[in-house]
């Protein structure tokens, strides 16, 4: 769908904590059976426990052609001009929507601010997994990344950086190259101001969701455990790694991937923010020891 009329970008913590009760995004099924051996003094027995699998909000991802412009309100101040990150926006304009060809984006990673509320929510279902960030906490502000973010050292000799098609989000053969995901900074040509908001925040994702990529950050990697079974690296068009929740400049209840068909309102000041849901599968403890699950078909 072609992109449509400009509006201002800018939310609150309030009003991303209450798109988090979607249910399309949240997609809870129970996918199989774990078992566990409960001993106690008297005896072992094998008690079971059904595996579950949903989405959870783990961060906020906002992408902003204006260096200290985070559409999220409450956060805008973490990601201040530093005097290594200074200016942002087009290459050879200084009107933020306008279709120039180079672009240039900050990005931010913040943890989600839902928290119990979402929680309590999840748990509505059933049996509710932990997700791996903690709300309101920066995992990627890239002013403080400056070296990968704005200069591209040293992702742009990457063979992912140099290969055409190697790492995109969309395909030119399908007709919907929205752009490189190499190399994961803030510099891309795209002429559609949207679809750079969305590939500078699927290269933040990118990074966050890996542990010991070279970038100032925080990874949101959780551990495996027994009967729990976190999320992976997020992959471009994929939606079993992850998938996005608009939330400005238009709030969406539904969750898709980048590229998609749906409305792309473009942001008058360049801000875009979306929920990276990614999904996570667990189940109750029933014992002292993990013996396995089993899925369904």
């Amino acid at each position: 769908m072609a992109s449509v009329s400009p509006a201002f970008a800018a939310i609150t913590s309030a009003t991303i904590t209450a798109a988090s009760l979607s249910p399309d995004c949240l997609e809870y099924k129970v996918v199989g059976i774990c078992y566990w051996l409960l001993c106690t003094p008297i005896g072992c027995t094998v008690k079971t426990s059904a595996k579950v699998r949903h989405y959870i909000p783990d961060a906020v991802v906002s992408s902003f052609s204006n260096t200290g412009e985070n559409p999220w309100v409450e956060m805008s101040a973490l990601s201040s001009p530093t005097s290594f990150a200074q200016n942002g926006g087009d290459g050879t304009t200084n009107h933020n929507n306008e279709n120039d060809l180079a672009k240039f984006k900050n990005a931010d990673v913040i943890g989600h601010p839902s928290g119990p509320i979402f929680s309590q929510f999840a748990s509505g279902s059933g049996y509710a997994c932990k997700g791996a960030t903690t709300p309101l906490v920066p995992y990627l502000l890239s002013t403080l990344d400056t070296i990968a973010w704005r200069y591209g050292i040293p992702e742009s000799v990457y063979p992912e950086a140099l290969i055409p098609g190697r790492r995109d989000v969309g395909g030119m053969a399908s007709g919907n190259l929205w752009g490189n995901v190499y190399p994961r900074g803030g510099f891309l040509h795209q002429s559609d101001d949207y679809k750079a908001g969305a590939v500078v925040a699927e290269r933040a994702g990118d990074v966050v969701t890996r542990d010991g990529q070279v970038h100032v950050y925080l990874s949101i990697v959780a551990a495996p455990q027994d009967g729990y079974w976190p999320a992976g690296g997020l992959i471009e068009g994929d939606p079993t790694t992850g998938k996005w929740q608009e939330l400005t400049p238009t709030l969406s209840q539904t969750c898709a991937v980048f590229p998609h068909d749906g409305p792309q309102v473009q942001a008058q000041d360049g801000g875009y923010a979306w929920a990276l849901w990614r999904p996570y599968s667990c189940c109750e403890r029933k014992g002292q020891t993990f013996l396995g699950s089993t899925d369904f078909q």
